[in-house]
């Protein structure tokens, strides 16, 4: 769909296509592989739409994706973010004014679409972005995210593990290789293994990704995907294997995969120190190791956290564009649950 103006007064673009989304991107420095197009045309459900909404004056861009979702039985919409780390982007250009501006025709452009409610995931390695939404909504802190810092020397960074985590790397180096998987030849053992560990987590429906949600994240050109698996020396069965983006800044683990029986062995653990020293020396800043399921200091946290004690602080954006909609969407619903957003939609 081409590029359009909603209201001239409003001042925000809407985009839905990908060759006007990615010009708008070129335009800005700071963003992440969660903002582009196709993570956002990959990781959409058949009843969403991407879209990135624009605002645009000499000199400053700001952006803002996101995706779009009618409301069932309704004339109305609402709009959410991908899952990963999003929130707006703006390029160096910008001045407070212009935030000011992209606020003021944003909330303009969301009542004039009848959109109820906006929920966006907000990514900590980007600076600045709550000056992009101040005073529309809330900003909540969910929990830290664990973030190995590879500014630091790699000795460094290796002092910093627990004892527990140096132990089980010694003895995984001992029965284990890991090499950077054939993404395609690969593809089906990985989608095996990370749908074991998320039936062993009892993880929610909407992590049981189908196939085509892999191949296609595997085969973008838009952001780059690396697969690295842990084989066992003496068989070369793939026994875990991990995922992760790599962005102009940084490393994101993705997704990952364990086979039970090898649990014993924290393959995860060999994994990840291996992902630090792939890009050891470059100019990469981060390797983001996530947080807890649901943002919440368990088991997976403190598995994580025996890399790094440096926390970044994971937060999200709520804004409750109509009350009165939005109250009457959630009486109507039934189904609220204290903290979750939007109401109706539990």
């Amino acid at each position: 769909m081409a590029l359009k103006t909603i209201d001239k007064t409003a001042m925000i673009l809407e985009l839905f296509g990908k060759s006007e989304w990615n010009a708008i991107l070129t335009k800005i420095e700071n963003y992440d592989c969660y903002h582009t197009y196709e993570y956002h045309n990959i990781s959409k459900n058949p009843e969403e739409t991407p879209l990135l909404l624009v605002y645009e004056s000499p000199g400053a861009t700001v952006a803002l994706p996101l995706l779009l979702r009618c409301i069932q039985g309704t004339d109305f919409f609402d709009c959410t973010s991908v899952y990963g780390y999003s929130g707006p982007i703006y390029s160096k250009g910008t001045s407070l004014k212009d935030l000011h501006q992209f606020q003021r025709g944003l909330e303009k452009y969301l009542k004039k679409k009848g959109i109820v409610s906006v929920f966006s995931r907000l990514n900590p390695f980007i600076e600045g972005q709550d000056r992009a939404i101040d005073g529309l909504g809330q900003i909540e802190e969910l929990g830290p995210i664990v973030n190995i810092d590879l500014k630091q020397e790699e000795a460094y960074q290796r002092q910093l593990f627990s004892k527990t985590t140096k132990r089980y790397l010694n003895r995984a180096r001992r029965l284990l290789y890991v090499e950077k998987s054939n993404l395609f030849e690969d593809l089906e053992t990985f989608i095996a293994l990370y749908y074991e560990n998320m039936k062993r987590v009892r993880a929610k429906d909407i992590y049981f990704f189908d196939r085509d949600y892999f191949s296609r994240i595997v085969d973008s050109k838009d952001f780059k995907t690396e697969v690295y698996s842990a084989r066992l020396k003496d068989t070369d069965q793939m026994v875990s294997a991990i995922m992760i983006f790599k962005s102009k800044k940084g490393v994101h683990y993705h997704i990952s995969g364990t086979k039970s029986e090898y649990l014993y062995l924290s393959p995860m653990r060999l994994l990840i120190d291996n992902v630090r020293l792939s890009v050891a020396g470059s100019d990469l800043g981060f390797f983001n190791l996530g947080g807890g399921i649901g943002s919440k200091k368990d088991n997976l946290f403190y598995f994580k956290s025996s890399f790094s004690k440096d926390y970044n602080k994971f937060k999200v954006w709520k804004y409750v564009v109509d009350r009165e909609k939005y109250k009457l969407l959630a009486g109507k619903s039934g189904k609220t649950v204290e903290g979750f957003f939007p109401a109706y939609r539990n």
